[in-house]
């Protein structure tokens, strides 16, 4: 979990995308885009994540990792981490590699996507944005993926057509 920054030239003024990205499949799998990014932006977006997921009901908790960023050394989001039965893992400072995985992703967001065009609006960020993250997760390839989209590399795990790579974070 991780946010980006953008800028909307229009309005003069910044928005915030906080993501989160399963490490397995590189599926972005929500995000909040707002004009703020507090925690509890952070801690709705824990507990929709979870529920797309279905795992709620399993017993094997998944780790968010997070830098020390304001949004997630708040109490709501510790006692969200707390309720939901997630592992808060924090990086230690100055060490964005050790969250290389949202980080790339951010990175490809950036050359992609918020580098070609110049925001009018936080509607037309929104959408444009959004769609970015849509053609992410859905068709670009990715080569830890078998050449395949996150969402396809999910299905065909599901299938047992693919194999899971291991991921070292």
């Amino acid at each position: 979990m991780d946010i980006k920054y953008g800028y909307i030239a229009g309005e003069h003024r910044f928005f915030y995308l906080l993501c989160v990205m399963d490490v397995l499949d590189r599926e972005i799998i929500d995000f909040h885009l707002g004009l703020s990014c507090e925690g509890k932006h952070a801690a709705g977006l824990i507990q929709r994540t979870l529920w797309q997921r279905q795992l709620f009901e399993t017993e094997k908790r998944p780790v968010i990792r997070t830098d020390n960023g304001p949004q997630f050394i708040l109490h709501v989001f510790e006692e969200a981490c707390a309720a939901y039965e997630v592992i808060h893992e924090r990086i230690p400072p100055k060490t964005p590699n050790k969250n290389a995985h949202i980080e790339s992703f951010h990175s490809l967001l950036e050359a992609k996507c918020l580098q070609r065009h110049e925001f009018g609006s936080y509607q037309e960020a929104y959408e444009i944005v959004t769609n970015y993250i849509r053609f992410y997760n859905e068709r670009r390839m990715h080569g830890s993926l078998y050449d395949l989209a996150p969402k396809q590399f999910r299905q065909a795990l599901a299938i047992q057509q693919v194999q899971a790579k291991i991921v070292k974070v």
